[in-house]
């Protein structure tokens, strides 16, 4: 046995795809509807448990729970009793895109709601599980990349242009008197705030971008700095607000500067994850990182995770404190704009009828099993996590 001393009860984490926003055709999605995480979730946490996964990020549907004057918290139930009958830990989504409907994000109410149904949820959760334990929440869900498909280029509502910094700093004011709502009625909690870490490089055609793009760089602390203080102070951020840094990480996390042509995997011009991570740190000394998103498509699927790993050791064996790793999503789900299902994740999805039948990608299940392998040589995950009848339980089908 491993004496392993880390935040979460594994060292791998799941994650539902769990969007719900207005997409740019003005119809509102539900991704854990659409892959029937609603309908499975207690044969998805199943499946998690028997590969040795034992944390996961699941979402709170603000725009379902929100109506008008009065909370509802009835979608969150079945989510609820899953993790406690399973013992899952889980870390909770408050606002993954999706707003209610007659709210505005640049208005003054939008924060004061949002900080009311924050506080309203932790009570609800304190209720129903118990005063024991820590409870994690991610109150806003990458305001970055939001503020940019909300505010600058109209991809999701509110469908505006050239107001992703407006958007940016209200998404700030959100998260930062949702920390303060959930806290005052769960002291204890812990926050983990989720943005995406990326890279912009110059075309190769054009280098004189380079210092555009190192510019543009810069940008990704933007969320991080107003919740921790660093910038915007006027906001009311603060150090322990921020908390846990949240990194989300994917292929298209680096691509060209004025272009947005994805870097490819072997493309040299790519910066190593653990030189991302470490800029992480430097930037936030003092503050755990997670691993919040990670993930690659079809048959890249297996290697991204092998060299996230890589990266994850290499940084910890420099002191970077690392504190897990999502894989996200951990089922399959369809693409936003085209709704083509993505290869993506341990457990593609398969229609059977009116039922999406989960199948195990083996190649990905491997993989993890070395990487976990290598955790527990790290000191990093515990020996049990083997020691589940994977190869069983992943082959049932909901």
């Amino acid at each position: 046995m491993s004496s392993k001393k880390t935040l979460f009860p594994s060292y791998f984490l799941a994650g539902f795809e769990c969007a719900t926003h207005v997409n740019r055709r003005g119809a509102r999605e539900d991704m854990v509807r659409r892959t029937q995480h609603d309908r499975f979730v207690d044969e998805d946490y199943a499946r998690l448990l028997a590969v040795g996964i034992r944390g996961v990020r699941e979402s709170v549907p603000w725009y379902r729970i929100q109506r008008e004057d009065r909370l509802d918290f009835r979608p969150a139930e079945p989510f609820v009793t899953a993790g406690m009958r399973h013992e899952m830990t889980q870390i909770w989504d408050l606002f993954h895109y999706g707003f209610p409907p007659h709210l505005n994000p640049f208005e003054p109410e939008f924060v004061t709601r949002f900080a009311d149904y924050c506080y309203a949820f932790a009570r609800y959760l304190i209720r129903r599980t118990g005063e024991a334990g820590t409870r994690f929440y991610t109150p806003v869900n990458e305001p970055s990349f939001y503020a940019w498909a909300g505010g600058e280029v109209g991809w999701f509502a509110p469908f505006e242009r050239g107001q992703g910094l407006e958007l940016k700093l209200q998404l700030a004011r959100a998260a930062i008197a949702g920390i303060e709502a959930i806290r005052a009625v769960d002291p204890g909690s812990r926050m983990v705030n989720v943005d995406p870490i990326c890279n912009a490089v110059a075309p190769l055609d054009e280098p004189e971008l380079a210092e555009d793009a190192t510019r543009f760089n810069e940008f990704q602390w933007q969320t991080w700095d107003m919740i921790s203080g660093r910038a915007w102070p006027e906001l009311g951020g603060a150090p322990e607000y921020l908390d846990i840094v949240g990194v989300n990480y994917y292929l298209s996390g680096q691509w060209e500067h004025c272009r947005g042509t994805t870097l490819e995997y072997d493309d040299p011009r790519r910066k190593p994850f653990a030189e991302m991570l470490s800029g992480v740190a430097r930037r936030y000394p003092g503050h755990t990182i997670c691993i919040t998103e990670t993930g690659c498509w079809q048959d890249l699927r297996p290697r991204w995770v092998r060299d996230v790993v890589d990266g994850v050791l290499r940084v910890r064996e420099a002191g970077v404190d690392v504190q897990g790793i999502c894989l996200y999503p951990i089922v399959d789900m369809p693409d936003w704009h085209t709704g083509e299902w993505m290869k993506f994740g341990l457990w593609d999805v398969v229609p059977d009828g009116k039922v999406l039948r989960r199948v195990t990608y083996e190649p990905m299940l491997e993989e993890v099993r070395r990487s976990q392998r290598r955790l527990i040589a790290a000191g990093l995950e515990d020996e049990s996590v083997l020691r589940a009848p994977a190869k069983t339980a992943t082959r049932r089908v909901a």
